[in-house]
C-alpha cells in the first residue's frame, strides 16, 4: 500500500486510508487552524524533512497517555492532518514550522518507528461539504469577528467562512480557554450544529453572549 489507498466500508462506501507519521501533542489541531511548532527532537526533525520533501501530511493527535518528549505515547484515536506551510531554521537543530490543519482522521493501527517515532494507518473522516450557519446561530458571529480582528490573519488565516457552521464552530472552539479533553470531544463530533449548540450554551453561561 502506498501512503494512501482506498478501502470499502461495510455499507460499500469508499473510505480513504492513508499511512502517516504522527505527532502527538498536548494540544488539539482543528481543520483550518494554523499551528506554529518548534521542533528539536530528531524524530520530528526527520518527520518534517520527509513531509517537506514528499509534500505528504503528518497527523497531529492529542496525547491520551504519556508526554510530548521521551517515550512513545498513546494518542487519542481522532486527530487532524497537518500540512507544513512555512518553515525556518532559526538555529542548527531547531526547526520552526507552521502546520495548517486539514481533514480529520481516525486511527486504525499504530506502528512504532525509529527514534521512538510513531506512525499510523488511518481512515479519513469524510467531509460532507459546507453546512450553512443556522439563522439562530448568527448571534455567535460578533464575538468571533472581534476575536479575528484581535488575533489577525496570521493566527486565523483567510478565507473566513462566516457562513459555514463547521468553520465557525472550529474557530470558536480553538480559541476558547477550555481543557484539551473538552476540545478533543468537540473535534470528534460529526455534526457542526451540535458543536455550535454546545458552544452557545457555554458562552451564555459565562455571559459572553448578549
Amino acid at each position: 500500500m502506498g501512503w494512501f489507498d482506498y478501502a470499502r466500508s461495510a455499507e460499500g462506501a469508499s473510505i480513504e486510508v492513508i499511512n502517516i507519521a504522527l505527532f502527538p501533542l498536548n494540544t488539539v489541531l482543528f481543520p483550518g487552524s494554523l499551528l506554529p511548532l518548534r521542533l528539536f527532537e530528531q524524530r520530528y526533525l526527520d518527520m518534517a524533512a520527509h513531509c517537506m520533501k514528499t509534500s505528504e501530511p503528518f497527523g497531529i493527535c492529542l496525547i491520551d497517555e504519556g508526554s510530548e518528549t521521551g517515550e512513545a505515547v498513546q494518542p487519542h484515536p481522532v486527530g487532524t492532518l497537518a500540512e507544513i506551510t512555512d518553515w525556518e531554521m532559526e538555529q542548527l537543530g531547531i526547526l520552526q514550522i507552521s502546520a495548517l490543519g486539514g481533514k480529520r482522521f481516525r486511527i486504525l493501527s499504530l506502528e512504532p518507528g525509529p527514534n521512538k517515532s510513531l506512525s499510523a494507518k488511518v481512515e479519513i473522516i469524510p467531509h460532507n461539504g459546507p453546512c450553512p450557519l443556522p439563522a439562530d446561530k448568527q448571534r455567535l458571529l460578533p464575538l468571533l469577528q472581534r476575536i479575528i480582528r484581535d488575533l489577525g490573519n496570521d493566527r486565523i488565516p483567510e478565507p473566513h467562512r462566516l457562513d459555514d457552521a463547521e468553520w465557525v464552530s472550529y474557530r470558536i472552539t480553538e480559541i476558547l480557554p477550555i481543557q484539551n479533553l473538552a476540545k478533543q470531544k468537540l473535534l470528534e463530533l460529526e455534526d457542526p450544529v451540535v458543536r455550535l449548540n454546545i458552544l452557545e450554551k457555554y458562552l451564555l453561561q459565562r455571559k459572553l453572549l448578549a
